[in-house]
């Protein structure tokens, strides 16, 4: 039977339909009205802008800037339309309200690298609306044709006098909100393209930016968490006798994920918790390490009777691979990764009678909003939501598992709690990027094209974990907490067994014109929770197929450069970002001796990305010296921002093609901070020249697109290096 692919998006969406309405239209998307505060007789058109009589403009941001520079982004977009500099606008994070639903997701959240495509209109209406609605004030208060009220720099010019926005609110607030007002062309943009230092760079440069951690209130008590060691086994008995004792600890509370201590100070409430005495169940996980883990995926990637889920199934799928003049095939492997974020994660709760506000930094407020009234049984208008920088998201900050617990805590200690989570917390209580084993086949004919793409895959889902995550902060809180929790549970059978998740075909089998095509993905999963990793499937899925595609033309006689270009004639996108690499990294021409080049491409997030990494070999050391980018990206809001974050990809996608690895011993996650999780440092960084193919088609991803190739070029260029192909990551030298 044809499985059919779910996306995370359509997951989303879904769900609600399936499940009486659990997402879409849950209880948790936020109070009717405005989505802000009322300011005395300021002009509030929508949720987005607020003018006020002093000629203030401020911008309520429902996107989560988490170092990806969204805030700059979507800040500009209000400023071209409002014919504002984006200096002079007030950036507001915005709390829980449904008309902060992220347009392609259905519910208030960030991740997908999708917040500039699909705010690009919607706010540029808003703030088109709002500025003729202004204009349409101006043109009655001051007895002028509307062809004669005009917009520039924050102000309304009348032939030789100017005005604030401020001095028309009262008007406008009296007139009927414009609809569909017409936006500014490209040939009119003065804030689009523009090139300029991203809005937060000084706050945070100068450490003024309010990040999640530096909530403060009043009578704030700190609390540290002791989890069990195997992740998601439950607690059995406790002895909290000696912690109770030592200074400064108010209390010690059971919560779902263990005990917590609560105490004066942080440092208080982590030395006591050391003294805990805990019992744990045993699980499933318990019984895996990673040598065991690896031999269930060979065993099930050598199984023919495990069919698996099929991804993909285009034109004679795999049938033909054995009449092509050349068949190749290869087996590789991606590990565990961690998100390590900055930042770790950290929940600020001050509880008011029955009501309570949480500050966090997260990238769904109606997630952790969620969280607080599943896990802290107060009423959904009871909750309000204080969104903060990030430290870093990747994706770790999507789930609520911090509010959770700081809500658990808050509700049974009754006392304003800060959690924070150490590093050894955070390396071992992730949701972890699944690994991987795939087998990879082609057969390529005597032309050089890929006539056939085969690719059978082993390894855990992600969508089976998020379901058991999400669902339940997500549910209308009038239901059951049993039925719920049941509910949840069916996600992991529902993408074990029927309806393949797509994170595991992302990016796999899409940006060659191969004519047959076949995808199948086989579950095995030990029970280690895994969730979305910076740029999720495609984080691995590139390593596998931009290696394989080198070897596919070593084995053809053909250059790695020209047997991509050959087969990705019906992908224009990616065609010009790696002719455009080429070209500026200098593909073929000579290199410092010992230096070799490596190539690699990649579609995800509707952007494509061409990269080379310029290698050498030191011993057994890989040594990248640097890595040049080309991104197609559609039209580009700030292009320093794009360069930031496709350099930013590239340097974390390089921790984790040479250093990233979660190992288990007994269900344990081994690595526990940056001694044995390490991260890139600044004197082993390469050097990042990063270019923008220049487009006026509509804008599409950035956050991610920059880290799938990476992996494969290094690993491309260590091959012509050393001779070895290395299909495991990290890479390693033999």
């Amino acid at each position: 039977m044809k499985k059919s692919s779910m996306t995370r998006r359509l997951f989303l969406l879904s769900t609600g339909a399936a499940a009486t309405g659990l997402i879409v239209g849950c209880s948790t998307a936020g109070p009717k009205g405005k989505g802000y505060s009322a300011i005395a007789g300021a002009f509030e058109p929508n949720s987005f802008i607020q003018i006020t009589p002093d000629h203030q403009v401020i911008f309520y941001l429902p996107s989560s800037e988490m170092g990806q520079g969204i805030l700059d982004g979507l800040t500009t977009l209000i400023a071209e339309e409002l014919r504002v500099q984006p200096t002079a606008i007030d950036v507001r994070q915005a709390s829980l309200h449904q008309d902060y639903k992220n347009p392609e997701m259905g519910m208030q959240a960030t991740g997908g690298s999708n917040a500039t495509r699909a705010q690009f209109l919607p706010l540029r209406q808003a703030a088109a609306d709002t500025a003729a609605a202004i204009r349409n004030a101006a043109a009655k208060q001051l007895d002028q044709p509307l062809d004669k009220i005009l917009l520039a720099d924050g102000n309304v010019v009348v032939g030789d006098k100017s005005y604030g926005f401020g001095d028309f609110v009262a008007v406008a607030a009296l007139m009927p909100v414009p609809e569909n007002s017409p936006l500014r062309s490209p040939a009119q943009f003065d804030q689009i393209g523009r090139e300029r230092p991203r809005l937060d760079a000084l706050d945070k440069s100068t450490g003024t930016a309010e990040f999640g951690i530096d909530a403060e209130v009043e009578n704030l008590y700190r609390a540290a968490v002791v989890r069990s060691p195997v992740l998601g086994a439950a607690l059995e008995s406790f002895d909290a006798s000696a912690a109770l004792k030592q200074s400064g600890v108010v209390d010690v509370v059971q919560i779902k994920s263990g005990v917590a201590v609560v105490a004066q100070s942080y440092w208080q409430a982590r030395k006591a918790a050391t003294s805990l005495e805990l019992k744990w169940e045993k699980t499933e996980l318990g019984s895996w390490s990673s040598e065991s883990i690896y031999k269930n995926f060979t065993d099930s990637l050598n199984d023919s009777s495990q069919k698996g889920l099929e991804c993909c199934n285009e034109g004679e799928g795999d049938k033909l691979l054995n009449q092509s003049e050349t068949m190749v095939a290869a087996d590789y492997y991606a590990p565990y990764l961690a998100h390590a974020t900055m930042e770790p994660l950290n929940c600020t709760v001050a509880v008011e009678g029955d009501s309570c506000k949480i500050y966090v930094g997260t990238q769904s407020v109606q997630v952790s909003a969620g969280a607080a009234v599943y896990y802290g049984d107060f009423d959904a208008d009871k909750v309000k939501m204080h969104p903060a920088f990030l430290g870093g998201g990747f994706g770790r900050r999507s789930l609520g598992d911090d509010v959770a617990e700081a809500v658990a805590i808050a509700k049974q200690s009754g006392r304003n709690i800060q959690l924070v989570w150490s590093r050894e917390d955070d390396m071992s209580n992730d949701f972890y990027r699944p690994a991987a084993l795939v087998r990879m086949q082609a057969g390529v004919s005597k032309q050089g094209l890929i006539e056939t793409w085969a690719v059978r895959r082993v390894g855990p889902n992600i969508m089976g974990h998020m379901v058991d995550a999400w669902l339940e902060v997500l549910a209308p809180d009038y239901l059951n907490k049993g039925f719920t929790d049941w509910l949840s549970k069916l996600g992991h059978p529902l993408f074990n067994r029927f309806v393949a998740d797509a994170s595991n075909g992302d990016g796999i089998y899409g940006d060659y014109d191969t004519p047959n095509k076949a995808v199948r993905h086989v579950t095995q999963d030990p029970g280690l929770r895994t969730g979305f990793w910076r740029s999720v499937g495609h984080s691995s899925n590139a390593f596998f197929k931009e290696s394989f595609i080198d070897e596919l033309a070593q084995r053809a006689g053909i250059d790695e450069l020209q047997f991509r270009l050959a087969n990705m004639k019906n992908n224009p996108r990616l065609t010009e970002a790696t002719e455009l690499v080429a070209a500026k990294a200098g593909w073929g021409k000579p290199l410092p001796e010992g230096h070799f080049h490596g190539l690699a491409t990649h579609s995800s997030f509707g952007s494509a990305v061409a990269q080379i990494a310029e290698v050498s070999i030191k011993g057994t050391q890989i040594i990248v010296h640097k890595v040049t980018a080309a991104i197609h990206c559609g039209m580009v809001v700030n292009p320093e921002i794009v360069r930031d974050q496709v350099e930013g990809g590239i340097m974390y996608g390089l921790t984790a093609a040479l250093y990233g690895e979660i190992t288990l011993v007994d269900g344990v996650v081994q690595q526990s901070n940056f001694h044995n999780y390490p991260m890139l440092r600044m004197a082993d960084a390469p050097e990042v020249e990063v270019h923008i193919v220049e487009s006026q088609e509509h804008p599409e991803g950035v956050g991610e697109p920059g880290l799938p190739p990476l992996a494969p070029a290094v690993a491309n260029a260590v091959f012509k290096a050393s001779g070895q192909r290395l299909r495991d990551l990290p890479l390693r030298l033999g």
